[in-house]
């Protein structure tokens, strides 16, 4: 028996070595294009495809950093992406809590079969409906302003996304607290801003981290809606360090860096959260 659980005991340590080294290579392919990025935006243009490639630059020129503040307004394009990604955040929590409420709780005719046709609108790829929108906002006078940027991605896919992420978040949690709010005397907009909200924090925190990424991270939509340089975004900004003559790698992974803070931010606060509405959102119908 003492041998039996010796071994039993021993495969499983080798069974966890196996699986933390195959996760520590993993870990180590995913955060190197990172490193790399870090890497390149602290070198001389004349070191960046040296080979074989340096990690740890030698000298460390710091001086890139300054350099991007310099030769873009890099200020007021971060400004732009910043309140823009907090406003179809936003727009999009409340949105879609208001409406994946309304699916999970509210009874009415023909529920099941909005919400199907919602979600089938996720399967129409943004290149399909790109043209027929930016012809909308042309002659609504909407071109070359933000207001495509923040209300499109709010009642387009991502806004989808959000209602199929808040809907199965509130189908989990127990109708017996609504039944009882409901005997003391709180109406449906008492019950979804005092009980349902606050229980939904994981779902709101994952939420919240994918609609800012995304956002954030947009190239598609301010390249079809913007042309002036003051309304530019990070993502479209960035390429202003290539033209004709080439890229200017270290400049642009500068750039990038400095565009990642918010992200890895964003993230580190909200991890736990984010990691407790992966795991409870989408398992109970």
């Amino acid at each position: 028996m003492k041998a039996e659980t010796i071994s039993l005991r021993r495969s499983d340590r080798i069974s966890a070595a196996v699986q933390y080294l195959l996760l520590t290579a993993v870990s180590v392919v995913m955060v190197m294009p990172f490193l790399w990025m870090v890497s390149t935006s602290l070198k001389a243009p004349a070191k960046v495809f040296d080979f074989p490639p340096q990690l740890i630059p030698s000298p460390v020129r710091w001086s890139n950093y300054s350099e991007v503040l310099h030769i873009i307004p890099f200020h007021l394009f971060y400004w732009n992406s910043v309140y823009i990604a907090v406003l179809v955040t936003v727009g999009t929590i409340i949105f879609a809590s208001l409406a994946g409420y309304s699916f999970a709780r509210i009874p009415f005719w023909g529920r099941n079969v909005v919400f199907l046709i919602l979600l089938s609108t996720m399967m129409i790829p943004n290149e399909v409906i790109a043209i027929p929108m930016f012809l909308f906002m042309r002659e609504i006078g909407f071109i070359n302003t933000h207001i495509p940027l923040i209300v499109l991605p709010i009642f387009g896919a991502g806004g989808v996304f959000g209602i199929f992420v808040m809907r199965q978040f509130f189908i989990g949690i127990p109708k017996e607290l609504e039944e009882a709010a409901m005997i003391d005397g709180c109406s449906r907009a008492r019950i979804y801003a005092t009980i349902m909200l606050p229980l939904a924090k994981p779902a709101i925190a994952t939420l919240v981290i994918f609609t800012f990424l995304t956002s954030w991270n947009d190239f598609f939509d301010p390249l079809i809606y913007i042309s002036d340089r003051t309304l530019m975004t990070l993502p479209l900004a960035l390429s202003l360090f290539t033209d004709e003559s080439g890229t200017a790698w270290h400049h642009l992974m500068s750039a990038s860096v400095m565009a990642t803070l918010p992200l890895l931010v964003l993230f580190f606060f909200a991890q736990k959260q984010f990691i407790e509405g992966v795991a409870m959102t989408g398992l109970k119908e």
